[in-house]
């Protein structure tokens, strides 16, 4: 008996234990995110050090960022994001960026170079800065599921973004530091304010995000703009959502303003249309005027609201088209050559569908789960709580920018990280309203499709199973392209190249930024659509004949020519040129004003110095 008894006592203190443990993960739940997230960054970070010794950047613009961090480190102005070792035949590249994503990179640097040496300093940076981003999107998707579903259910969404969301999570990688973490992060921060019970301060945050995020680039502004237009809506079906509007378009002018003037480039000052300039602040300050000028309104119907939100949309839409007529049409402002040379021939320019195939089902899991997700979620607040029309609301107007992603995915697979963001907290409730009351019943049945569901609704299942189906080996040309693309950007590959003396080197557009940032000579570009004359040279030169690339090289008073053979550009010269300069050269067909550079019989890399 005693046994027993002692037995008894040890289950009812494990169970007291278990009782403070869960106490304390709810109630302290800020702190238990924090430890996760420094274990998953510590992890991750430790995953990829041997690429971030070799400081792999991974993507042209991670290595731009670089190259204008230590710019602007040594001495290059505030304003000035001209990249003046693109193209310095007619005076440098024209960069639409904002230094805002700059400075928490450029801070780590500063604070570890006095410790480790510079070299050292950007290794810490380029692995730590994408991690900080991470952070604050991690607390907004909890905020979110804490504000929509449930109280205890933050920590849904967020495993979901850290283990199933992979194309979200690429963007916060060690060495990704590109300004897309912090764009989503942001947009991540605007959907928790708009989830936020308390409207003032809601509104006040969705305001101060989508400035921040303008401030850095428009890439996520059609999902700010459904936020922002669902403040105007909730106040049109309730008016005492007035607050929320009110300080969400106080905020939003603020914050716009601020953005401009501390971050706005010299070039970002005239009326261009791809990043924050006077179009758009103009277009924040008149709609952020009429919205508080509709919050002050005194309408008891919603008739009457609807009519004065429409007549204060179509104010702002009409000064946009008056005042701004050329920002009616695609933004970029890329020329048809550029389109037809240069942009149709990008991947992530093309809708999901005419990816491999396992590329698209694993982007669309997620996205596609969110719908039953989002719909579940609204019906319960209709229906479900006694018709809480404030959650309803709300709710509705998080999922408004997770749909419209969705649908983005079948213009553009580029929309992906984002729409495996927003669909985060819809897909994972499936999990929390579902698989706790499935798994507790005695049904093996609903056990299994409990465990499926979970598996859906995390988006992993998709993954899981693709893993097992094998894919095609790479063979032949594929397997060349790999090999190029995988060793041509390596330090290893550049370093015969940095030896040359210092020169401008005529090369792939996607080749310029990595050269810029491992080597010390100035490349002819980058991909970058402000520069499209410079990407249509560059395509052109390899294109056409040896004459017309002697004109473009000279005229672009380049020392080098380099080339990476089977690099994905060159791709494209071999199947649309087979007669071109490019597929001269590979073949060795070298004019004689080209003397070819010794690189050594392992460099994947042919170079030749321009001598006539």
């Amino acid at each position: 008996m005693s046994e027993l008894a002692g037995d008894r006592m040890d289950e009812v203190r494990l169970t007291q234990r278990l009782s403070q443990l869960r106490g304390w993960f709810f109630r302290r739940w800020k702190t238990v995110l924090v430890l996760l997230w420094l274990a998953y960054a510590a992890a991750t970070i430790a995953g990829r050090w041997r690429l971030i010794q070799a400081f792999a950047l991974p993507d042209t613009d991670d290595n731009l960022r670089m190259a204008q961090v230590r710019a602007w480190m040594d001495g290059q102005g505030w304003f000035d994001l001209i990249q003046h070792r693109f193209d310095p035949a007619h005076g440098g590249g024209n960069i639409h960026w904002s230094r805002l994503v700059d400075l928490p990179i450029a801070g780590i640097i500063a604070l570890m170079r006095p410790l480790v040496g510079g070299a050292d300093a950007e290794r810490i940076a380029v692995a730590v800065a994408p991690q900080l981003p991470l952070l604050l999107l991690m607390f907004a998707l909890a905020l979110i599921m804490k504000r929509l579903v449930s109280q205890k259910a933050w920590i849904f969404p967020v495993a979901g973004l850290l283990f199933c969301a992979g194309s979200t999570m690429g963007m916060f990688a060690p060495l990704r530091i590109d300004h897309h973490g912090w764009q989503l992060a942001l947009l991540g921060v605007a959907m928790a304010g708009m989830a936020d019970p308390k409207r003032a301060r809601g509104g006040a945050v969705v305001g101060v995000a989508t400035g921040l995020s303008l401030a850095i680039g428009l890439e996520m502004m059609i999902y700010l703009a459904l936020l922002g237009g669902s403040a105007v809506l909730m106040w049109v079906v309730d008016r005492d959502q007035r607050r929320r509007l009110a300080t969400y378009a106080a905020s939003l002018v603020a914050s716009t303003a601020f953005g401009f003037l501390v971050f706005a480039s010299y070039a970002n000052r005239s009326a261009v249309c791809d990043a924050l300039s006077p179009v758009w602040l103009s277009d924040a300050a008149i709609g952020g005027a009429v919205m508080l000028g509709l919050a002050m309104l005194k309408l008891d119907s919603w008739k009457a609201r609807l009519a004065a939100a429409v007549a204060a949309g179509a104010v702002v839409a009409g000064f946009h088209a008056l005042m701004w007529p050329h920002c009616l049409q695609r933004l970029e402002g890329i020329s048809p050559e550029a389109t037809r040379l240069w942009l149709d021939h990008v991947r992530e320019a093309n809708p999901f569908y005419r990816h491999e195939w396992r590329v698209a089902v694993n982007v669309m899991a997620l996205p596609v789960t969110a719908l039953a997700g989002w719909g579940l979620l609204i019906w319960r607040a209709w229906k479900g709580r006694g018709g809480n029309q404030d959650l309803l609301l709300r709710t509705i107007a998080v999922a408004l920018p997770s749909i419209a992603a969705f649908v983005l995915l079948f213009w553009q697979v580029r929309a992906a990280p984002a729409a495996q963001m927003m669909a985060l907290p819809a897909a994972t409730a499936l999990v929390v309203l579902f698989v706790g009351q499935w798994l507790s019943t005695s049904s093996v049945k609903l056990h299994v499709a409990a465990i499926l569901l979970a598996a859906i609704g995390f988006g992993a299942l998709v993954p899981v199973v693709t893993v097992f189906i094998p894919s095609k080996a790479k063979t032949g040309v594929a397997l060349k392209v790999a090999q190029a693309n995988n060793k041509c950007p390596s330090f290893a590959a550049l370093r015969p190249v940095a030896h040359q003396p210092k020169g401008m080197i005529f090369t792939f557009i996607d080749l310029g930024p990595r050269l810029i940032v491992a080597t010390h000579h100035d490349a002819v570009g980058g991909p970058y659509h402000r520069n499209d004359v410079m990407i249509a040279d560059v395509m052109n030169a390899f294109r056409g004949g040896e004459p017309q690339a002697h004109r473009i090289i000279d005229e672009y008073r380049s020392d080098y020519v380099l080339i990476c053979p089977y690099m994905s550009t060159a791709t494209i010269f071999m199947s649309e040129a087979p007669g071109g300069f490019y597929t001269r050269l590979a073949k060795g067909k070298v004019p004689a004003w080209l003397q070819p550079v010794d690189l050594g019989k392992d460099s994947p890399f042919k170079m030749w110095k321009v001598v006539g």
